[in-house]
């Protein structure tokens, strides 16, 4: 019988060790209780949330880096002199 990749990086994949998630846990979760139930309306109303001079400065900033790259990913990959000379083509030493 042969096995497919995917069969055996499932098989694989059982034999994996995975973390301890219970050692992760708060003490005392396990008899806490569950958080109410709250209705969405009353939790949409309320005033707008306003950014401070401070947060709109770094956005701003982020998004001038960011335009920048942009920027920089729209150039050609290879100079004009290079495709040039690609163009050419290859010449064989014989």
């Amino acid at each position: 019988m042969r096995l497919t990749p995917y069969l055996m990086f499932f098989a694989l994949c059982g034999c994996t060790q995975f973390p301890e998630l219970d050692a992760a846990r708060t003490p005392g979760v396990e008899k806490a209780p569950f958080p109410a139930l709250l209705p969405l309306d009353g939790l949409l109303v309320g005033p707008e949330p306003r950014a401070t001079p401070e947060m709109r400065s770094g956005i701003e900033g982020r998004v001038a880096g960011l335009r920048a790259r942009a920027a920089r990913l729209q150039r050609p990959v290879v100079s004009a002199s290079d495709r040039a000379r690609m163009e050419q083509g290859v010449a064989w030493p014989y």
